[in-house]
């Protein structure tokens, strides 16, 4: 649940008689949207192989590449859904997680890359499994997160890869919410609620039954991030007694926290850098405007710095690294481009590349992502980017404001598809980290309780506002499009403002805030008081909640409106779209209502998504008169 620059503007609008980029072709909109070519590369802990995932049969599947020789082979056969991510365990053995049409029961798999059926560690109708620790020195064992017992909370098991055998480490006492290891794979540490209330929890050994710590209401932050490699101190991330959380040292024997290892003003930071190799903390790393980071060993900030001469005009990072850490596998990236991996070596200097995410995408035809402030109506700051269509003069232009989902999380610099796709039809996007957003402290977060609808909604109204007054945006062709809660703005956005806007568009969006909080899984059940914090409790806010679901106001929409959902979504379920789709119907008003079968939480597989961004494309078209 979770920049900088004051005024109203950090952009450079390009002022009449400037010379404008040339104006990109249409391009297809399935180049945006298709799977990439390759993606999502790990090296093997011995530095010899390379785990990747592409495309076969419509779907992403594994695949293992020899370095040295250079040959691959598909490990997987996915045809029914993408394969959600995998790792390396030990040398031969990749594990990988899969749901079924989008339910998010992922089961936990494994396959040996010499060839075999893979096999389901985890083989339990509506049973979600997670992996708590791969337990890396452990040739033949892992640490699984499952709710088979209780579909409410998750117990640990050490699960034998070799025979399927699943031991109970353990039991959930039916508050805990979170576990943790050392480096040894010990489970040493826990955190429990009690509804609103959360509990950090600790053991010196596992023969040890958990103390409690400390306990701190939800709106304040006390993470654990890590053990340090004593596996006596730990690193955590706290806002304790501040507004932005920080990474201290903490002592769990003496229960006391120590010393400041990194703070920044502006942005919370709980992102580190390490090396398992040394045994040593690197560096951080924090998100203000772009991604940043602060390096406290000379070597890691020299590898740094040698990566970025490779490619000076990139993001770069590492996303792997194998056990000597000899061999990386670097990403890099800008928000024209979804970017490429690379393989460095260290010993030679040499870097290789491995593959690019999308090489039909040509950084010229796609546009700049341009970080912005404006100023809210009760002088609050506001953060977003503007995406601005090259080849046109920016001003008068259709725009569409995009709120993130969540609603606690935040946009960030990047390529970002829809914004390209967008761009490219001539549309300007806007998108905006309203109040409530996470990553600006605590303040800002909670500024954002009780608010969907309401403040929140005003932010991004007033963000709207900005780029009309600021000559950017035709106040006669704007748009509201999201997703998840950016769906459930896009559907106030239609019945609170319906005169600023000409159509808007709700992707697996509520409508109806109290079967909203009556419908979520199982397993988010020990949150839901900090829900009713956060949003609204059904009995002693009714009214308020009343006042700010769409469904009970659909009379008031009256423009155009894109309904899209997935049937097995278990975070928003169908019934609230079907609510505001019937209830906007009675009023005679059209819905464009696109409902997918095998889906959940948003579209995944590709054709489905090409579905819904042909028929976006074509509803744009049609009420904004774009390109």
């Amino acid at each position: 649940m979770r920049l900088i620059f004051f005024l109203t503007l950090i952009l450079a609008v390009m002022p009449l008689g400037a010379a404008l980029a040339a104006l990109p072709p249409l391009l297809p909109m399935e180049d945006f949207f298709r799977n990439p070519d390759t993606a999502a590369f790990s090296i093997s802990p011995d530095g010899m192989r390379l785990a990747f995932a592409k495309p076969w049969e419509h779907r992403m599947n594994i695949y293992v590449r020899e370095i040295a020789t250079g040959i691959e082979k598909r490990i997987t056969s996915a045809t029914e859904r993408d394969i959600a991510g995998c790792f390396w365990k030990g040398n031969s053995k990749i594990v990988y997680a899969q749901d079924l049409g989008g339910d998010e029961n992922f089961h936990v798999y494994i396959a040996d890359i010499k060839g075999g059926e893979a096999r389901d560690l985890t083989p339990f109708e509506k049973v979600k499994a997670g992996i708590l620790d791969d337990l890396e020195d452990d040739p033949i064992h892992m640490l699984i997160e499952m709710n088979k017992r209780n579909p409410e909370v998750f117990d640990v098991y050490r699960c034998n890869i070799e025979t399927g055998e699943l031991e109970l480490l353990a039991e959930n006492p039916g508050n805990i919410t979170g576990w943790m290891t050392d480096h040894d794979g010990k489970l040493r540490a826990a955190y429990a609620t009690d509804g609103v209330n959360t509990s950090f929890l600790y053991r010196t050994n596992e023969s040890e039954k958990f103390r409690i710590l400390l306990t701190t209401n939800f709106k304040e932050t006390f993470i654990p991030i890590m053990f340090a490699y004593d596996n006596k101190l730990m690193y955590v991330e706290s806002n304790l007694s501040r507004d932005k959380a920080a990474i201290y040292t903490f002592d769990p024997e003496k229960n006391e926290t120590l010393d400041l290892v990194f703070e920044h003003p502006e942005v919370d930071v709980g992102g580190l850098l390490h090396s398992k190799k040394r045994k040593i903390i690197t560096g951080v790393v924090y998100l203000t405007d772009k991604r940043h980071y602060k390096f406290f060993d000379s070597d890691r900030e020299e590898v740094q710095k040698t990566l970025e001469e490779f490619f000076p005009n990139r993001e770069v990072s590492i996303s792997d690294i194998d056990d000597a850490e000899r061999r990386l596998i670097v990403r890099t990236y800008s928000d024209r481009t979804r970017g490429a991996y690379y393989l460095y070596d260290r010993q030679d200097n040499s870097m290789s590349k491995l593959a690019e995410l999308s090489p039909w995408i040509k950084e010229d035809q796609m546009a700049p992502m341009r970080p912005i402030t404006y100023t809210a109506r009760d002088s609050l700051t506001i953060h977003g980017y503007l995406t601005l269509p090259l080849g046109v003069e920016s001003h008068d232009l259709p725009l569409v404001v995009i709120p993130h989902g969540g609603p606690s999380a935040r946009d960030s610099w990047g390529f970002d598809s829809e914004a390209q796709f967008l761009a490219n039809r001539g549309i300007a996007v806007l998108q905006v980290n309203f109040r409530g957003s996470t990553g600006y402290g605590k303040a800002f977060w909670q500024a954002g309780f009780k608010q969907w609808g309401r403040k929140m909604q005003d932010d991004v109204t007033d963000g709207v506002l900005w780029a009309v007054e600021q000559g950017i945006a035709d106040k006669s062709r704007l748009a509201i499009y999201g997703g998840s809660y950016g769906g459930y703005s896009a559907l106030a956005g239609a019945t609170f403002t319906p005169d600023l806007y000409a159509c808007a568009v709700s992707y697996v969006g509520p409508s109806n805030i109290f079967t909203l909080l009556e419908s979520i899984p199982p397993y988010w059940k020990p949150f839901i008081e900090m829900e009713y914090e956060e949003i609204g409790d059904p009995s002693k806010d009714k009214a308020l909640l009343e006042s700010v679901s769409p469904v009970f106001h659909a009379d008031k929409i009256k423009i155009p409106l894109f309904v899209a959902q997935g049937a097995n979504d278990p975070r928003v379920n169908k019934a609230e779209s079907d609510q505001i789709v019937e209830a906007v119907r009675k009023t005679g008003q059209d819905v464009v209502y696109m409902v997918k079968d095998n889906e959940g939480h948003g579209f995944h597989n590709e054709e489905n998504r090409f579905d819904f961004y042909r028929t976006l494309e074509e509803f744009f078209r049609k009420h904004l008169g774009s390109r």
